[in-house]
């Protein structure tokens, strides 16, 4: 249920170009957590610098928002980035899994794959 890809790109020119990148693909990034900071301030120190970022199709949620309520769970996408073994990975929920195991039309499915597809460009631009 997981979607992940790995890049050769420095982990702090990914969190720099991560907002950019959302923008060219029809997301905007509503806020973002530093867990390692977050967690040490709590006394809960980690070794690995974590970020997630809240991406948003405004279009997209609302479209899923209106059709299958249950999603916002899910909702907003969100981008986890940290670095492993020397590479930066970049990960989120698989979507497509997700959307597939709603009851709702094909071309309902379909469009949402195409929000999913846009959410792997922005990864894969990074």
């Amino acid at each position: 249920m997981i979607y992940k890809i790995q890049t050769n790109t420095p982990l702090q020119t990914v969190k720099d170009a991560l907002a950019d990148s959302a923008k060219e693909f029809g997301f905007g990034v509503l806020g973002s957590y530093d867990f390692k900071k977050i967690l040490e301030t709590k006394g809960f120190p980690i070794e690995k610098e974590i970020s997630v970022f809240e991406l948003c199709n405004p279009k997209g949620a609302q479209e899923v928002l209106s059709t299958i309520p249950e999603v916002s769970v899910y909702l907003p996408c969100r981008l986890s980035v940290y670095a492993e073994e020397g590479k930066t990975i970049i990960s989120t929920i698989d979507v497509e899994h997700m959307i597939d195991s709603f009851e709702v039309d094909d071309t309902f499915k379909s469009h949402m794959h195409t929000i999913f597809a846009n959410l792997q460009k922005v990864m894969h631009s990074l």
